[in-house]
């Protein structure tokens, strides 16, 4: 179950959704919620760079101006979370603004069982529009489960598992399977990407299997299971993530077989940019 669930502050229109699909998961399992806004350092500190020698006073005048809007923004932030949180009655602790982005978010995913973030990733607060490839850093480091959103509150009735039986994989399965976050009254779709040959067909069979058990052991009831012949596994999970199937897509993030291609490079932003449903991702 889920326990500590951390909220990921910035300034965009999902961070609302996530604190709210916090606090509903919250609220299932009797937990407590962590917001955690950020002043992006390092953005900050290239943003001021100054062309010569005779402009690093302009530049460093330029950094502080940036670093305290940047703390202002954040500050109100956490302010507004604390707020939605405690009117919902929810336990909170440890809300604060953290310096340097992916520093402070790894170290705080260490002790929660879940981070839960908007698909946008606008961190840098005195330019709300610009984006940062934070998110990315973050899977690619992370310690706990990754549970991200999109613009409107997440009503999870079916999940798609994408499996191809690798340690990545699995362990994204079985922390899905642990914290159930929604719940296990769900519709729960096991999905192997496979080759056409009779044993890769064998094969995703035999995982198949395997996942659908360990799914049902873990209390949920209403699973089934179904063999995709692609050679682009990558596609084939943006395409799970379209939402016609599912209302969440649960996968490994850096699997080292079939899924591979998923979340890294060109294929992450594009699985972050077109997926229509959350995702719950972990390593």
């Amino acid at each position: 179950m889920t326990q500590r669930i951390l909220v990921v502050l910035d300034p965009d229109s999902d961070t609302p959704v996530a604190t709210e699909t916090a606090i509903a998961i919250a609220r299932r399992y009797g937990g407590e919620v962590t917001g955690l806004a950020f002043v992006d350092k390092d953005s900050i500190e290239s943003e001021s760079l100054g062309g010569g020698i005779g402009s690093m006073y302009y530049a460093e005048k330029l950094r502080d101006q940036l670093a305290e809007e940047t703390r202002q923004r954040a500050e109100e932030l956490i302010g507004q979370f604390t707020n939605v949180v405690e009117a919902a009655g929810v336990r909170h602790s440890g809300d604060r603004v953290g310096e340097g982005i992916v520093r402070s978010l790894l170290d705080e995913m260490r002790t929660h069982d879940l981070v839960v973030t908007g698909r946008e990733s606008h961190f840098y607060y005195h330019d709300p529009e610009r984006r940062t490839n934070t998110l990315g850093k973050v899977l690619q480091e992370c310690a706990a489960a990754m549970l991200i959103v999109g613009p409107e509150l997440p009503d999870v009735k079916r999940v798609a598992v994408a499996y191809d039986g690798s340690a990545p994989a699995a362990r994204a399965m079985q922390k899905f399977a642990h914290l159930a976050p929604f719940g296990t009254d769900l519709d729960v779709e096991v999905v192997h990407i496979c080759g056409g040959s009779s044993a890769e067909r064998a094969t995703s069979e035999r995982l198949l299997a395997d996942a659908v058990t360990y799914l049902q052991t873990h209390g949920f009831d209403r699973v089934t299971s179904t063999s995709i012949e692609s050679r682009d596994p990558a596609d084939q999970i943006v395409e799970l993530a379209q939402g016609e199937r599912a209302d969440l897509v649960v996968s490994g993030a850096f699997a080292k077989s079939g899924f591979r291609k998923v979340l890294f490079g060109s294929s992450a932003t594009k699985l972050l940019d077109k997926a229509k449903v959350p995702l719950f991702l972990y390593h």
